[in-house]
């Protein structure tokens, strides 16, 4: 099954201590993200979201990110904490993709603070960093989650691994 929890060493997180419901925490680290030959974002005030078995989700404000890049793709999808989730196209003069970020218009109490944040999916960027560090995508193409080498699995999301 594959499900067995990796140990973590130290100054590692094991995503099966996330908790569920998630948990919402500050990023104190530089976070960037690059698409098309654009840095579209660049914080020192992101969020990331903690969940059980995933890799945590970045969220970055919309004041620290090239907007006029990200255009509604109408498309949406639900999550049971945080709400329904808008998503974005991206278009840069090189290329573009569809569906490759999204945020939380007006989400539910608990995740309040995460209102208009953006999302990235790292698999759909030319690269994301946190701290210096270029993150891994989650596997598959559901949670968008970021892997960077503190934080240890397995992690939810690779074909077999949905009824975890």
């Amino acid at each position: 099954m594959g499900r067995q929890r990796v140990e973590p060493g130290p100054g590692q997180e094991s995503v099966w201590d996330y908790p569920r419901p998630p948990r919402m925490e500050d990023v104190e680290e530089k976070v960037k993200v690059v698409f098309g030959g654009v840095t579209l974002a660049y914080t020192r005030r992101a969020k990331r979201v903690l969940e059980t078995s995933h890799p945590p989700v970045y969220y970055i404000p919309p004041e620290d990110i090239r907007m006029e890049h990200l255009k509604p793709s109408g498309a949406t999808s639900y999550c049971e904490w945080k709400g329904r989730a808008s998503y974005y196209d991206i278009v840069t003069e090189e290329r573009a993709a569809e569906r490759a970020a999204w945020f939380y218009p007006d989400p539910t109490r608990s995740f309040r603070d995460l209102e208009g944040y953006v999302a990235f999916y790292p698999s759909k960027m030319d690269a994301c960093w946190v701290g210096g560090e270029k993150v891994e995508a989650q596997e598959g193409d559901f949670y968008g989650g970021w892997v960077t080498s503190n934080i240890v699995g397995p992690f939810k999301g690779a074909p077999g691994t949905w009824g975890w």
